[in-house]
């Protein structure tokens, strides 16, 4: 660390603030509603360094600087990842020249975005450059394979190459009789955020399917390859096509609060794997029984071993079958359906045995 920034004994009102494993790019704005409520922010300042990604806050006063820190250190922005690592400045007054995603001066709203005949500063912002449209308002795209890397222990899992950039997978071989595009979107959004989803008229056991980037397609195509479910092997591969055109024949789920990624991105990637003979389900109502979970799911195949139990003060369940397609077959049919005012999430449990 950098002396003559930080001393961290003696309180400041300016804070140094370095992230740890960060998941999602975070602006100038995103600092500001982490730290405003803890008193008037008058500037920030984001920087890349060896250290990582770091911030300077200037508050107005010293004492909102000490009041944030001690409430703020070690905590996480985002569930599980974006780390706040908070020391005292020993700076005085930060300078600000520009109003951008990477620096704010809160006092003076005036200040350009950037200078004049240069399209922007160097900075974290362009580094990452990979970020799909991310911004203060949607971090579910993280098409940046070495932040989503970190989701998995620093590397991504074998197999994966974090490079793929088509967003489009085509599946045959499906079930016709029995597949519908709802059946899709429980199964393929196991592996990120799911646009839109077309079947094939022309070849009913054939389906598209968008996904929100191309990581997330290459989850999807790597970990369904072969996969079983309804009597037939799947065939899952990347589209020709870059998207699909929205039209009568379209399912939109784009909007769709089903969709995983939107929050807790970074544990979603960590759950990723093959189907499994064990589902996990959560979201359950709190007085739910393994009765009630086995009569859910027992249609689906031969249930080895149930369980329910609580973490965190919420109850949740994990379900054995004898077989992974079995256990597909559940999560496809019964995930997002509703039981007792609640709205039951399905995913594949790597644990071997109850």
């Amino acid at each position: 660390m950098d002396q003559n920034q930080a001393r961290e004994d003696e309180p400041n009102r300016i804070l140094l603030v370095t992230v740890h494993h960060m998941l999602y790019p975070i602006t100038a704005d995103v600092l500001h509603q982490v730290f405003s409520p803890h008193g008037f922010v008058e500037k920030i300042v984001t920087f890349q360094k060896s250290a990582g990604f770091q911030a300077l806050i200037q508050y107005q006063s010293r004492q909102s600087a000490v009041t944030a820190r001690s409430t703020l250190q070690g905590r996480n922005i985002y569930d599980g990842c974006c780390q706040l690592d908070i020391q005292f400045s020993n700076l005085d007054e930060l300078q600000v020249n520009y109003n951008n995603d990477r620096s704010r001066d809160f006092t003076n709203p005036n200040l350009p975005t950037e200078q004049k005949g240069r399209s922007s500063q160097p900075g974290y912002g362009d580094a990452a450059g990979m970020y799909s449209g991310a911004r203060a308002g949607g971090f579910s795209q993280m098409a940046n394979a070495a932040a989503i890397a970190a989701a998995f222990g620093g590397g991504l899992p074998p197999g994966i190459t974090g490079t793929n950039e088509r967003c489009t997978v085509l599946v045959a071989n499906l079930n016709p009789d029995r597949i519908d595009e709802d059946k899709l979107f429980n199964l393929f959004s196991i592996y990120g955020n799911i646009v839109r989803i077309k079947l094939l008229r022309n070849k009913p056991d054939h389906a598209l399917i968008q996904m929100g980037d191309g990581f997330q397609a290459e989850l999807a195509v790597h970990f369904l390859k072969g996969a079983m479910l309804f009597g037939k092997r799947l065939e899952v591969n990347y589209s020709k096509h870059a998207n699909i055109t929205q039209g009568a024949d379209t399912h939109e789920y784009v909007n769709s609060n089903l969709n995983r990624f939107n929050r807790n991105a970074a544990k979603n990637y960590r759950y990723c794997c093959s189907p499994t003979k064990m589902v996990h389900l959560s979201t359950l109502p709190q007085d739910i029984t393994e009765e009630e979970v086995v009569s859910l799911l027992e249609e689906h195949g031969t249930i080895v071993n149930s369980k329910v139990f609580e973490m965190n003060g919420k109850k949740q369940a994990l379900v054995q079958f004898e077989t992974e397609e079995q256990a597909t077959e559940a999560l496809v049919c019964k995930h997002a359906s509703p039981l007792s005012g609640s709205v039951v999430r399905i995913s594949f449990s790597q644990l071997q045995n109850i």
